[in-house]
């Protein structure tokens, strides 16, 4: 997995959206921990949602996600 995350990058994830399935259309950055968790026992799918996927799950496991929700109200 990637650690250093550029801006675009953030700016990206923090306005993402969940496409599909039981939380389609909230904040990647508002997923259950769980939920997370899950995606990386079963896989992450791939492309940019796996990578979002995965950095919101590396974020929020080291209690950053505050960052992306300033980061989100300060682009919007």
């Amino acid at each position: 997995m990637e650690t250093g995350y550029n801006r675009e990058f953030l700016e990206k994830l923090a306005k993402a959206r969940m496409p599909f399935g039981k939380y389609k259309d909230r904040y990647l950055t508002e997923l259950p921990e769980a939920y997370l968790v899950w995606f990386r026992q079963k896989g992450f799918p791939g492309g940019t949602l796996g990578k979002q996927l995965e950095a919101v799950l590396e974020i929020k496991a080291n209690g950053l996600e505050q960052l992306l929700r300033n980061i989100r109200n300060i682009t919007e």
